[in-house]
């Protein structure tokens, strides 16, 4: 089980909802969900992740001059901030490479207990996309930094100038994760690696996937591998993957809902979440950052909507301490800025 790692509603789940988007403050909170914001010094930060490493937390994201670079001079750079209750946080890392767009920086832990911080690299020249190869950097804890910059060894079989290898997640001595590369608007590839340093990446399979696949997320539940993977054709959902050793035959699901920035957890209490950028009816509108439960085969339900609007999403989810704990990024106050939601576990049931 992994732990670092959408509609009728109830009339409880309604007044939450609104109760949050009232309040006064620059935090929303109830009795049982609490909201904060975490950071807003960058013009716009974004693409979040968040760890629990030893004793402490870590959270992750893009800081940059907007979502998508106009020139060179507005590439992104990745913060990292560190916090040992969860409230008060500091930097311990920001880091940039020239001539790289760096973006949806994503945590996890290697088998040797290495913090490791893997990321996309765009090129862009005159804001016109050109190339991306992933990069990882690892944390001294000692030294209390990040190790220089290192670019991704993609499987040659698969390697392309297009490739985005979004998140890893570690199961026993191995690191799984997508690879995923837009063809046209038609379609586009998707396929399942492994590796055992996080540098170096190794092919399993070919994803057949429908339409146009992207930003995934692996997770075991149950003794099987999962992916929840977002895919953005015309009137295409997520979907919801699931396989046994040794991964080459996969059942998929279409999942009804449009996702961005997917997460998902099973926490200890057995409840399966998923947090992704959510729109009004299904469609591209009103898009918020929302929770849900979610079964084995990926039949999810509204469990609350965060205080969120306009550039929303990417959260980041880790059980600590009876909660769980939920990074996202939000402009509903202006700029996008990073929040933190600690939500208690015994609040993961349909109200």
């Amino acid at each position: 089980m992994n732990f670092y790692r959408n509609n009728v509603t109830h009339i409880a789940l309604i007044v939450f909802v609104f109760s949050l988007f009232t309040t006064e403050t620059s935090f929303a909170q109830t009795k049982d969900v609490k909201v904060a914001k975490i950071w807003e010094a960058g013009e716009h930060n974004a693409f979040t992740d968040l760890v629990y490493f030893n004793d402490r937390f870590y959270c992750t994201f893009r800081e940059a001059a907007g979502h998508v670079p106009k020139s060179n001079a507005e590439d992104g750079k990745i913060r990292v901030l560190e916090s040992k209750d969860g409230k008060k946080w500091k930097s311990v890392g920001l880091l940039e490479k020239d001539k790289y767009d760096l973006r949806d920086s994503k945590l996890s832990v290697t088998p040797e207990g290495r913090l490791m911080v893997l990321m996309g690299g765009s090129v862009y020249e005159h804001g016109k996309f050109i190339s991306r190869l992933n990069h990882v950097s690892f944390f001294d804890s000692e030294k209390n930094e990040f190790s220089e910059l290192q670019p991704v060894n993609m499987d040659a079989t698969i390697k392309s100038p297009g490739d985005w290898l979004w998140r890893v997640t570690w199961e026993g001595d191995t690191g799984y994760g997508v690879v995923y590369r837009k063809m046209d608007k038609s379609g586009s590839m998707a396929y399942l690696v492994s590796t055992k340093d996080g540098i170096n990446y190794s092919l399993i399979y070919a994803l057949d996937v429908f339409g146009l696949p992207g930003e995934s997320t692996v997770d075991f539940i149950n003794d099987k591998m999962v992916i929840l993977m977002r895919r953005d054709g015309e009137g295409q959902y997520g979907y919801w993957g699931k396989s046994n050793p040794p991964y080459t035959r996969w059942e998929w699901t279409d999942m009804g809902y449009r996702l961005g920035g997917p997460d998902m957890v099973q926490t200890s209490n057995g409840k399966i979440v998923v947090g992704t950028r959510s729109f009004s009816d299904n469609m591209r509108e009103n898009p918020k950052t929302s929770l849900y439960l979610s079964d084995e085969n990926g039949k999810m339900e509204l469990l609350l909507t965060l205080p969120s609007g306009g550039d929303t999403s990417y959260p980041g989810m880790v059980e600590h301490d009876g909660k769980l704990w939920v990074s996202y990024y939000s402009s509903h106050e202006g700029k996008s800025n990073i929040y933190l939601a600690e939500i208690p576990l015994n609040y993961l049931e349909l109200k």
